[in-house]
């Protein structure tokens, strides 16, 4: 199992920026992917950002150009930049871990971000 502890949401005015982390524990394949999903009030969650151990990334059409993913491998965490915030952006945020060759999939427990006007 991998565990996902999330930090870093909060309250932002419009045009600010925020950052997102996410520690995973536990037994981490050397093939898998991390990302962010977020959910807002009566809508599905989507992909944020996702990136894999491999290197490959790829971001949400909404979120290209302002937010990036990156990853410290010696601290199993992966961050969630957010520039240029706007009121759509928030949502609870969810980190993703995912690796099928093991097919271990994880939630992290949510964090909270509220983009205000």
């Amino acid at each position: 199992q991998v565990q996902l502890v999330e930090s870093g949401g909060g309250l932002v005015q419009a045009g600010g920026s925020l950052r997102l982390s996410c520690a995973a524990s536990g037994s981490i394949s050397s093939i898998h992917a991390m990302g962010w999903y977020r959910q807002a009030p009566g809508k599905q969650r989507e992909l944020v950002a996702r990136r894999t151990s491999l290197g490959n990334i790829n971001f949400a059409d909404s979120v290209k150009g302002r937010f990036t993913i990156s990853r410290d491998n010696a601290k199993n965490t992966v961050y969630l930049q957010m520039n240029s915030l706007k009121v759509d952006d928030t949502a609870v945020y969810y980190c993703r871990y995912e690796s099928p060759i093991t097919d271990t999939y994880s939630w992290g427990q949510g964090t909270q971000v509220t983009v205000s006007s």
